[in-house]
């Protein structure tokens, strides 16, 4: 199966309550095998080269952090609740404005356009198709104006110097652009040690050494499909949203503007929010002290995370941290991503304080094997795995939950 090059549908689709017949859901053959989330991964690594899958599931040093964050989600189990009603089942959600389809949304994907070919716009088709929000890293290879104009919902997530008159033109940019969500990421001052994309002979920019040429020759379908299209369809792929200035292009010996993102600090996201007129989320947060500055300062929801375990190795998972933010969080949004693969995880989060959450690598892995279809499909399983495990938990809706649901394991000395 080759990577499909024609555009998705764009529809945007519509909730049928669970307690109605719902239509018969057609499964592509070549999808047959994607049962659950892990299934994508599997997939994907096989049409990938090394290099390109090591870049994308990998973490850093020792890999504690990317294998806390999924134990922490193994720690909890149900107290499921027995004879209730359960007929009337609907995973809408009211967030930032917006009445979304599902708990759950795309989280910011940088580089994804050199693992699967624009992939960023599959993504952004896929999550308005399905009425969940996505958001556009700003390590992406295609422009944000062109990502909005897929998705007009589409948040922006912004990588930012402590410079702000920087600051002030890229986040003029996203907002004359039609952006309404500006996410602003606070736990990449400097990138952290990803040993793995040596020892697979990825780097930035990418060096064609005879490792790289024969691990590309060798997965035909990421060369042609991807590589190959991007550049005959499109040109040398930059770096398009780093700064309101068009980047480097991703393979040039000039490497993408990260000078002065040691400098960030609270001072600038005061001056974000000043500027900003629409929802502000701040990224990267783990500890209470930080989601509540945020809090302070105005910020409409913070995003608990560890970069999916890629900065600090030995991160707290945000999941053990969350209920004591969700518990002080006031009029603020409290959303989570690291970690979270099945309904099971999302139900957990939610039960423990959650508003919302994101996922990242399963999607992305989505559009290597099928594009935009591909990934509608890998939301299609999240959904169903939610709509029965509300079921078999007793509740209707994803904020009927609450820490009653859960008991915390006991070989575990700290209980809820």
């Amino acid at each position: 199966m080759t990577i499909s090059l024609t555009p998705d549908p764009r529809e945007t689709s519509t909730v049928t309550p669970a307690s109605q017949p719902q239509p018969a859901r057609h499964t592509p053959r070549a999808f047959r095998d994607l049962l659950a989330l892990e299934d994508f991964e599997r997939h994907a690594r096989k049409r990938l080269p090394q290099m390109i899958y090591q870049y994308v599931a990998g973490g850093v040093e020792t890999g504690r952090g990317i294998a806390a964050n999924y134990e922490a989600y193994q720690q909890y189990a149900f107290l499921p609740r027995m004879f209730r009603d359960v007929s009337g089942r609907d995973q809408q959600i009211t967030l930032l404005g917006k009445q979304w389809s599902h708990p759950f949304g795309i989280a910011p994907l940088g580089g994804a356009s050199f693992v699967s070919y624009r992939a960023d716009i599959r993504l952004a088709q896929a999550a308005r198709a399905m009425n969940v929000p996505m958001i556009l890293s700003a390590s992406s290879l295609i422009r944000l104006e062109d990502v909005i104009a897929e998705n007009p919902d589409a948040w922006f997530q912004a990588y930012l110097a402590g410079d702000q008159p920087r600051i002030d033109r890229l986040v003029d940019r996203a907002q004359q652009a039609g952006y309404r969500t500006l996410v602003v990421t606070g736990d990449t001052p400097m990138l952290g040690n990803r040993e793995h994309n040596t020892r697979s002979g990825f780097s930035m920019p990418i060096k064609v050494t005879p490792k790289v040429m024969w691990q590309s020759i060798t997965s035909p379908r990421w060369l042609l499909g991807t590589v190959a299209q991007t550049y005959l369809r499109h040109g040398a792929p930059h770096f398009e949203n780093t700064d309101a200035e068009r980047g480097p292009p991703m393979m040039s010996s000039k490497v993408r503007n990260t000078q002065a993102r040691d400098k960030l600090n609270w001072r600038h996201v005061e001056a974000i929010r000043r500027r900003w007129k629409g929802n502000l989320v701040i990224k990267g947060l783990m500890t209470p002290a930080d989601a509540f500055i945020a809090r302070d300062l105005g910020a409409d929801a913070v995003i608990l995370s560890n970069h999916g375990g890629r900065q600090l190795d030995y991160t707290v998972p945000p999941l053990h941290t969350l209920p004591e933010i969700a518990a002080a969080k006031g009029d603020m949004k409290v959303i989570i991503d690291s970690g979270i693969r099945r309904g099971t995880d999302i139900l957990k989060a939610m039960a423990l304080g959650a508003d919302f959450v994101f996922l990242g690598r399963p999607f992305l892995y989505a559009t290597v094997i099928g594009g935009s279809e591909c990934v509608q499909h890998a939301m299609g399983i999240l959904r169903d795995e939610i709509d029965r495990d509300m079921a078999l938990t007793g509740v209707t809706r994803p904020q009927d939950l609450d820490k009653g649901y859960l008991r915390r394991g006991p070989w575990f000395e700290q209980d809820l």
